[in-house]
């Protein structure tokens, strides 16, 4: 089969490779009809993520049709000719975390626990396509993937609904809703989103759709910020005002009442000169992450306030305002997303029009142009907001 790979930093090539194969008796494979490129994905790309390996596939949002299933597999919950959307934690669902519907924290379905033990202190969940770290899982951007645990997993949709309608069901638009949800989003809430990319669009619609009085979208790209006008979000540009400034304008001198960093460990700023410190210190791996957006979160909350944190971090930081953190009485609450958990109620909010997914999508390409894809992604051409790819 075809699938788009690692192939060292900064680089990624589509390849030949061996079609998968059922090795566990409650595996399933999926010939997949959509796949996407996710932010989260240039991490691994630019090398701050470690213990990817040439010939690595890529991808952990995909959809597609069930072609096989293992003999464990319930065939009250999946069977062959389902069309499913797979989504990127891999769980059990019989742990303590999958009770929990904690679904990211499984604690079964990593088999490279010492690694993550290193480097988190526990292990989380496997996670398709994002290296060994958690688990080493061939990912979605290919013509067929295995799928552990999928009579746990995959959301049957069983409308007429399109791939592009339902496909960010794996990933970031329940990885945004839970963002916001993470927020306690109350009538009379301003809402501050560091990050207008795909993630950053689905927090905002979120927080919309949970209520918020008000939403603001940060970021200095001018297209973003367009899409998240459109959608009737108030626009800061970081390039342009400081933002914390700018935030206090915006809320009467308060501050934001919630907080959502979209952006995580690659993050940019408007000041030239703290932007050089993070980058230098990243590119020099003092640090494996440029935590602006974090910092300038916490610091923007209005005092009781909450910072959710959906953007990915992958190990160590500098300069953590902690002192504002615990002395003005901030929340901070953070995860990868139990997809598991949202795939349900997200559908049915598609089905009645309450959520539009749609409308992030800026490319569609082959999955033989992948390299593409994620060159236009990864630097912001041709105003690319979401690539979608089809095997």
């Amino acid at each position: 089969m075809r699938a788009n790979t690692w192939a060292g930093r900064n680089k990624v090539e589509v390849r030949d490779v061996p079609d998968p194969k059922i090795l566990n008796k409650r595996d399933a494979i999926v010939r997949i009809t959509s796949t996407a490129i996710c932010g989260s994905d240039l991490h691994l790309v630019d090398g701050y993520v470690p213990t990817m390996q040439d010939g690595d596939i890529m991808g952990h949002e995909f959809m597609g049709e069930v072609i096989e299933v293992g003999p464990g597999v319930d065939p009250g919950r999946l069977r062959v000719g389902d069309r499913v959307v797979v989504p990127f934690p891999i769980a059990c669902g019989a742990c303590a975390a999958c009770a929990a519907e904690l679904y990211s924290c499984c604690e079964n379905s990593n088999p490279n626990t010492g690694i993550a033990e290193k480097m988190f202190g526990h292990p989380t969940a496997g996670i398709f396509g994002y290296s060994h770290l958690t688990g080493g899982f061939a990912g979605g951007q290919a013509q067929y993937a295995r799928v552990p645990f999928a009579d746990i997993g995959p959301l049957k949709i069983e409308s007429d609904l399109t791939d592009e309608q339902v496909l960010f069901l794996s990933d970031i638009l329940p990885t945004g809703y839970m963002g916001a949800e993470m927020c306690d989003i109350q009538s009379s809430d301003v809402v501050a989103v560091w990050g207008a990319g795909p993630v950053g669009q689905f927090a905002m619609d979120s927080a919309r759709v949970l209520g918020a009085a008000k939403v603001i979208a940060i970021d200095k790209e001018p297209y973003r910020l367009r899409m998240a006008e459109q959608a009737g979000h108030i626009p800061v540009n970081f390039d342009e005002v400081d933002v914390r400034s700018r935030l206090l304008e915006l809320t009467g001198g308060r501050g934001p009442d919630k907080c959502i960093d979209a952006v995580g460990l690659e993050a940019t700023h408007g000041s030239a000169h703290i932007a050089a410190y993070d980058r230098i210190k990243q590119a020099v791996r003092s640090e494996t992450e440029r935590p602006h957006a974090l910092r300038q979160a916490i610091m923007s909350c209005r005092s009781g306030g909450v910072v959710s944190v959906i953007g990915v971090y992958g190990g160590l930081l500098d300069k953590f305002p902690a002192g504002a953190w615990m002395n003005r009485s901030l929340t901070l609450r953070t995860g990868q997303c139990h997809v598991q958990r949202y795939m349900k109620p997200l559908l049915r909010r598609i089905e009645r029009g309450e959520l539009d997914p749609t409308r992030i999508i800026t490319h569609t390409l082959p999955l033989d142009e992948a390299e593409r894809g994620f060159d236009m992604f990864k630097n912001k051409q041709d105003d690319c907001e979401k690539v979608v790819l089809k095997p």
